[in-house]
């Protein structure tokens, strides 16, 4: 548990971005890490971590809003398809390495909104200009009290064995080549 409570450390925040962490302090608690800029929530919900910053950024995809909130979950994207999810959002981050994904945006349903179609471009389901059409439709029905299935929850399960450490190309020999040849330049 954060030695200080959540609402002090978020008091002199902007307030786009004390508003999104009180959405995650009211649905999951205190955090349990806590800096001056950060509130971090370890296996929250369905998420691997969820984390409040108190900087925000400007995103204007598909209206102008603020993104401050990240949720991470462990998912494996085929190399292939990581270009594609930079263009269908740029608030839709790969860390193949650690096998990781994450939205950033206002708040939880947004994520859920911006992870379940970043699923659907990852499988193939939807093309990237097919989730960014569907991603602009939910995010106007939210506005007009229709209903929103893709913002409501995850509508896929993340996995537990995620990580790509990618595959080796330089030998041992080749490193200790290299050192050689490295030792001889400066001689």
């Amino acid at each position: 548990m954060a030695q200080r409570p959540a609402a002090e450390i978020t008091s002199d925040w902007p307030e786009e971005s004390r508003e999104a962490a009180q959405l995650v302090v009211d649905k999951y608690g205190e955090p349990q890490e806590a800096t001056d800029s950060y509130l971090i929530w370890h296996a929250p919900g369905p998420w691997k971590r969820m984390v409040a910053s108190k900087d925000f950024d400007e995103h204007l995809f598909p209206a102008p809003h603020n993104d401050s909130v990240q949720s991470v979950l462990d998912y494996r994207v085929p190399p292939e398809k990581v270009s594609d999810l930079a263009r269908f959002d740029g608030s839709v981050v790969v860390d193949r390495t650690q096998g990781e994904i994450s939205a950033r945006c206002h708040d939880e349903e947004a994520n859920n909104l911006a992870l379940n179609l970043m699923h659907d471009v990852a499988t193939g389901a939807k093309t990237v200009e097919e989730a960014r059409a569907y991603y602009a439709k939910e995010f106007a029905d939210y506005r007009r009290g229709e209903p929103t299935p893709y913002m409501e929850k995850l509508r896929f399960t993340a996995v537990s064995d995620a990580a790509d450490p990618d595959e080796r190309i330089l030998s041992d020999e080749d490193l200790a080549e290299a050192q050689r040849e490295g030792e001889r330049k400066k001689g």
